[in-house]
């Protein structure tokens, strides 16, 4: 494997890693903000509380990445995510995101090229280590902002996210 593919697979690992860092810091802050009731307040019969989607981004990370990537079973019961309606407080769920994310880390970070380059199925579909990573990275960043968007409605405040941060500065072309 020639240099060039083992700094790009390097490269692709770390920025999902930084993405998911990222989601996770943000669901934290977002539990944080909301009462242990409002976790598992469902707004209405078509959408999961906050705390349905901190379970079903546990299931999906440890189903993609935990089991997949990781080569461990697979023990996850999608339905029970979003069944659940309490059970957990908030204390558990920060820790189980945590958690699940650190562990999936770990095995990005360790992943080969070749294991990045390997299909393999996962939940019925035939996926590289690249389109795990890819989906996992991006289901995340689409539940964060669910995550967000609930928290923001419920508290009417910024969250913060960006804060010190200029967003306004111009990219630099590189020239």
């Amino acid at each position: 494997m020639n240099d060039t593919v083992v700094a790009f697979a390097a490269e692709f690992g770390d920025q999902c890693i930084l993405r998911m860092r990222e989601s996770t810091e943000r669901i934290e802050r977002c539990l944080g903000e909301l009462s242990e009731t409002e976790i598992w307040r469902r707004p209405n019969d078509q959408l999961a509380s906050v705390g349905n989607l901190v379970l079903h981004l546990c299931g999906n990370i440890g189903q993609y990445i935990l089991s997949s990537l990781g080569d461990r079973p697979d023990s996850r019961i999608r339905r029970q995510e979003f069944d659940a309606m309490g059970g957990y407080t908030r204390q558990q769920l920060q820790d189980m995101m945590h958690t699940t994310a650190e562990e999936a880390i770990k095995i990005i970070a360790a992943a080969t090229p070749q294991e990045m380059m390997r299909v393999r199925m996962v939940q019925g579909f035939s996926m590289s280590g690249i389109g795990i990573c890819v989906h996992v990275t991006e289901h995340y960043s689409y539940h964060t902002g669910q995550i967000a968007l609930h928290t923001k409605l419920l508290r009417n405040k910024d969250l913060g996210f960006y804060a010190g941060q200029d967003l306004d500065v111009k990219n630099d072309s590189g020239v």
